[in-house]
């Protein structure tokens, strides 16, 4: 007999994977609601499930509050007026005058409609489908428990709702009320203590791209409240125009194209390519933002100092400063016009002057002018897309004749991941990926090794990584067995399996990268859902991931810039 712990994790898994075809299944249908037959299966399967970045979500009464902040961050702001959600592709609404809602943590264009239709474009792929119907599975769920909160057992509606439904159209025209007073209706509603009402009040209230919680928990209440006494079903459903791209590459090949003419009006389609996939601003301030904040920080001791410098809000003049300067010494950025909201920056490193570099840059420049490399830093994909971008990156060039391969020479991967065993901004070093869920395993060559890391004062770790099909799928049984099992995983992530099966299939399958390409994989630790408060709801890394960012971003230039060292 399986240890109950195990048992445990055996029925999570199944879990996931009912969610997973559930919402296959209905993404083939074209449409569900969300409290139906289809909608009432995934609901099923994520109260059995019971992710750990939303805690409470099988307590009848009390609402999961940093779970709502999680995924409101990521909705397109007011999804919560709306009884109809329609997920598209880009069909056009980008030159109409309804004007793009974009949320701060997910880069998606959405457009309000009406007072009760949203649209939400999905051009990233399947991932990014699923990680939307997740949090509005979830969403449905809250609201459940705030409408059965807020009646009594004859179903009437208790005072506290019709307190907080005038305290909303306060808010709503500016006027004044008190907070103390609302606080105290709010928590009875959420079924929550008056304390942990008001640090959520107060963490919705510091995300101005969020509406406020006594908005989100009375419209969440009043929709939930219609569909049950008057019939007026939420719904979710996906237009004949995306269920027709899904799967097709349709905007990663725009995307590589567009890149690929750029190397050609360059003339750089033969020189040596090193690809990073990284945020947008690491390896540009790391080459620049010394030699153009000079006269701003100089007394500035290192790398890392400066970065956080750059990293405040109130430093966006500077931020701009630095990438004006980058742009007039050999750096090229090529904004996303496809729809995979992946840009990228060219970097000809031959125009790199080596005494304007940082200390902690070795720069070998009599290798750099022979070789005379670029860099390709592409931002963040998501998921499935990373499979997507860099399989059509990696097809021949098109320069009219016949097509020619791009000289590859090195692919870095440096993201975020959740951490097993040590804590927020501790590094991971993976030595294969396992694709959650399936049968393939891609062990790989790494190029990074943990010595490599050993003067940062960061802890290190050196493992497996599970490439897992949404953050919000994951709780302590399945993530622990990962961990203790024969697996020993030391991390968890979304694109690492998609970027190497990319990889694999160029280089040793369809030969149009060469078959010994140098890889580099290295994460930072942005959560720890192994441990109380420290999955993703409860708060970014904040000024805490400039070290490991830079850490990692030096260590990967260090090895191209200066290979023989």
């Amino acid at each position: 007999m399986p240890s109950l712990s195990r048992q445990r994790a055996q029925e999570s898994r199944a879990a996931v994977q009912r969610l997973y075809i559930a919402m296959r299944h209905l993404f083939i249908r074209g449409s569900y609601k969300p409290l139906g037959l289809s909608g009432e299966a995934m609901i099923e399967s994520l109260m059995i499930l019971q992710p750990e970045i939303y805690g409470a979500i099988t307590d009848p009464e009390r609402v999961d509050l940093d779970g709502l902040l999680y995924i409101f961050q990521r909705l397109p702001r007011g999804i919560e007026e709306c009884r109809f959600i329609r997920l598209i592709s880009r069909e056009g609404f980008e030159h109409s005058n309804f004007d793009p809602l974009i949320p701060p943590k997910r880069r998606r264009n959405a457009y309000r409609i009406d007072e009760e239709q949203m649209f939400i474009e999905m051009t990233r792929g399947r991932s990014d489908i699923y990680d939307i119907l997740t949090h509005l599975t979830f969403m449905y769920i809250e609201s459940e428990k705030i409408r059965r909160n807020s009646e009594d057992h004859r179903g009437t509606k208790k005072r506290e709702w019709l307190m907080l439904e005038k305290i909303a159209q306060q808010e709503e025209v500016g006027a004044e009320f008190n907070r103390e007073v609302a606080y105290t209706y709010l928590g009875s509603l959420l079924g929550r203590t008056y304390e942990e009402t008001v640090t959520a009040c107060q963490r919705f209230e510091r995300d101005t791209n969020v509406n406020s919680i006594f908005h989100i928990t009375y419209w969440l209440g009043r929709l939930a409240s219609e569909e049950r006494t008057q019939g007026l079903d939420r719904e979710i459903n996906f237009s004949a125009a995306l269920r027709d791209q899904v799967g097709h590459h349709h905007y990663g090949e725009v995307w590589a194209q567009n890149i690929k003419q750029v190397l050609l009006n360059q003339g750089w389609q033969n020189r040596p390519l090193h690809i990073i996939s990284a945020n947008l601003h690491s390896v540009m301030n790391s080459l620049y933002a010394s030699a153009a904040l000079a006269k701003e920080f100089p007394t500035a001791d290192d790398l890392e100092e400066l970065a956080r410098k750059l990293s405040q809000e109130d430093k966006e003049h500077l931020r701009e400063k630095v990438f004006q300067y980058a742009r007039r010494h050999g750096m090229i950025q090529i904004d996303d016009t496809s729809g995979t909201n992946i840009s990228v920056q060219l970097f000809d490193l031959a125009q790199l002057d080596p005494q304007m570099l940082p200390p902690e840059i070795q720069f070998d420049a009599a290798y750099i002018q022979a070789k005379q490399p670029l860099l390709f830093v592409m931002d963040y994909a998501f998921g499935e897309q990373a499979f997507e971008t860099l399989d059509e990156l990696f097809k021949p060039l098109d320069d009219g004749a016949e097509g020619i391969s791009l000289p590859v020479e090195s692919i870095s991967i440096m993201g975020k991941a959740g951490i097993l065993e040590g804590d927020k901004g501790d590094i991971m070093v993976p030595t294969a990926h396992i694709f959650e869920g399936t049968a393939d395993n891609y062990p790989l060559e790494n190029d990074l090794t943990p010595d490599l890391f050993a003067g940062s004062g960061l802890p290190v770790f050196a493992g497996p990584m599970i490439t897992v099909l949404g953050t919000s799928l994951q709780n302590k049984d399945i993530l622990e067995y990962f961990l203790k099992s024969s697996w020993r995983a030391v991390g968890l992530e979304m694109e690492g399996a998609h970027y190497q099966k990319a990889i694999q299939s160029a280089s040793k399958i369809r030969n149009n990268i060469k078959s010994d390409v140098v890889l580099r994989y290295a994460y930072y630790a942005s959560d720890n859902p192994l441990r109380t408060g420290g999955t993703l709801a409860s708060g970014s890394l904040g000024l805490d991931g400039v070290k490991p960012t830079y850490v990692i971003t030096t260590v990967i230039l260090n090895r191209i810039l200066n290979p023989a060292k």
